[in-house]
């Protein structure tokens, strides 16, 4: 009778016995839900944060600047965020407990986009004209490096305050000549809102002497510190999220649709691939896998900020990027 029983009750202990807790990382996005955000939803959807133990809820931001605070306060244990501001972030509020750990756009896509037929060809004709910039956009924080690498007297560049809303429609109804933006985001929003393609100029700002790199997770560093494991887990999903996107990326907008709905799928795949092509597979990508910085190439960085940007402390890569919660290289590899 006793053999009987055994068997009985271990099966109901098994039933009774509550599942291992997954851990908890929301992740703050730098921007909307758009093509560039795809291969973080495919990442759940196809099961990668869930595989790794971890429940990941994905939120909108409101800009490149906007998830630093978040993350720095604790409020988001991981966020998307530009490195560069990052940078001048902990300058600013030294010992905040945020760095980056995994950089994804290696080529930035910081960028002004004006009109030719408004006068905008290259960097030299924005002197003279109107410059639409939202105040917390990456590109615009950026813009006084191209400033100076090209030579612009800043003094004669009318710059005007827009919202991110009011960005392009405002270029796109010649109130103003040009805008600063993310290339995939600002080109695209205007070939939707009828702005002819060859009356655009794409002034890639890494392709007019601008050597920083561009976005990069971030995370909070207490987080990281109690959980290392889960931290090394989520970065290693999300090279999964962005190599199967890049293999198949109308599925990644499907995942993205079924949290935009209102969103135009063929625009968004192009901003996708867009940003692919330009921002996140680049050679040394393809060559090193995602994630990792170049050490002579950040310390560069550094030395251009420092020419636009004067540090209240003494500026230190190390603060700034953590390579050591990566996973293992061959994970990282996108081909």
């Amino acid at each position: 009778m006793l053999t009987r029983l055994v068997p009985a009750a271990f099966a109901t202990f098994a039933l009774a016995a509550p599942a291992l807790a997954q851990t908890d990382m929301p992740f703050a996005l730098d921007w909307r839900f758009e093509g560039p955000s795809a291969p973080y939803f495919l990442a759940i959807d196809n099961g990668y944060f869930s595989d790794a133990d971890l429940n990941v809820e994905i939120t909108e931001g409101n800009g490149s600047l906007d998830a630093i605070p978040k993350v720095a306060t604790g409020a988001f244990p991981v966020g998307f965020a530009d490195i560069n501001s990052l940078m001048r972030f902990l300058d600013q509020n030294p010992g905040a407990p945020v760095t980056a750990v995994m950089m994804i756009y290696d080529k930035p896509p910081f960028a002004v986009v004006g009109r030719k037929s408004l006068g905008i060809e290259e960097p030299a004709d924005l002197e003279g004209s109107v410059l639409g910039a939202p105040p917390p956009d990456g590109a615009w924080a950026q813009f006084p490096i191209f400033a100076a690498e090209n030579d612009l007297d800043m003094d004669a560049i009318t710059v005007e305050e827009v919202g991110f809303p009011t960005r392009e429609p405002m270029l796109a109804e010649e109130q103003v000549d040009s805008v600063t933006g993310f290339s995939f985001s600002s080109t695209l929003n205007l070939l939707r809102l009828g702005v002819p393609e060859d009356d655009l100029t794409v002034l890639l700002m890494a392709d007019h002497g601008v050597d920083l790199y561009g976005n990069a997770v971030i995370v909070n560093t207490d987080f990281a510190a109690e959980n290392p494991e889960a931290v090394t887990a989520f970065l290693g999903a999300i090279a999964e999220g962005w190599k199967a996107a890049i293999a198949d990326p109308d599925a990644a907008i499907v995942s993205l649709l079924e949290r935009n709905p209102a969103a135009d799928a063929e625009l968004e795949t192009q901003r996708l691939q867009m940003s692919i092509d330009d921002n996140v597979l680049t050679d040394y990508v393809a060559e090193n896998g995602l994630g990792g910085i170049d050490e002579d190439r950040m310390a560069g960085a550094i030395e251009q900020t420092q020419t636009v940007y004067e540090f209240q402390n003494e500026p230190d890569a190390a603060l700034y990027f953590d390579g050591s919660y990566l996973p293992p290289a061959e994970e990282l590899m996108l081909q």
